[in-house]
């Protein structure tokens, strides 16, 4: 069972991480100029695609962090023993970085988008709890994106969504405890 959290943490930590990284980008100076919204303000049955907070800078900045995350984890798996047990029979020294890396973000922040244009399609303002769906469409978008290139057990997908699902309710918690959100889920 250790084992099975471990593998969970470690194979979706840079989706998550990248899932995350938006919000803290956000407030870096230089990057403002990358503040565009994806959906480009257009409307759809009188609600926006997908809102003013999913941008290019988050899409940007959720590559790159989830790139660079996946070739530290590749790092780790050549150097380190524990990386392998981490990585529970997935070799990551086989895995195309470039690639996958994006593909990482790109499942993340897309799970979240589409999950995003489902909630203003039913007017749910934007940061409203949508219980499972917030904590669920990264995790479901990682995963169909990660097929292409690792085939897991249906054990391993299960702890994944128990770990993560868990986890992001947590971080909400937290976040909503340090005052960054305004909901405690």
């Amino acid at each position: 069972m250790v084992q099975d959290i471990l593998f969970a943490i470690w194979f979706l930590f840079p989706a998550a991480i990248s899932n995350a990284i938006p919000v803290f980008t956000a407030a870096i100076p230089f990057l403002k100029k990358f503040n565009a919204p994806i959906d480009a303000g257009k409307i759809w049955h009188g609600h926006r695609l997908l809102g003013p907070h999913k941008t290019w800078r988050g899409i940007i900045s959720g590559i790159i962090v989830a790139t660079l995350l996946l070739w530290v984890q590749q790092l780790l798996f050549d150097n380190f023993e524990w990386a392998h047990y981490a990585a529970d029979g997935v070799n990551y020294t086989t895995l195309p970085t470039l690639i996958l890396g994006p593909l990482f973000a790109i499942g993340a922040l897309g799970g979240d988008a589409i999950e995003s244009f489902f909630k203003r399609q039913k007017n749910i303002r934007s940061g409203k709890a949508w219980i499972p769906f917030d904590q669920l469409d990264y995790i479901i978008g990682s995963v169909i994106v990660t097929l292409f290139f690792v085939i897991l057990s249906p054990l391993q997908y299960v702890w994944i969504f128990v770990v993560w699902f868990l986890g992001h309710l947590l971080a909400s918690y937290i976040g909503y405890t340090l005052g960054l959100k305004e909901d405690p889920i």
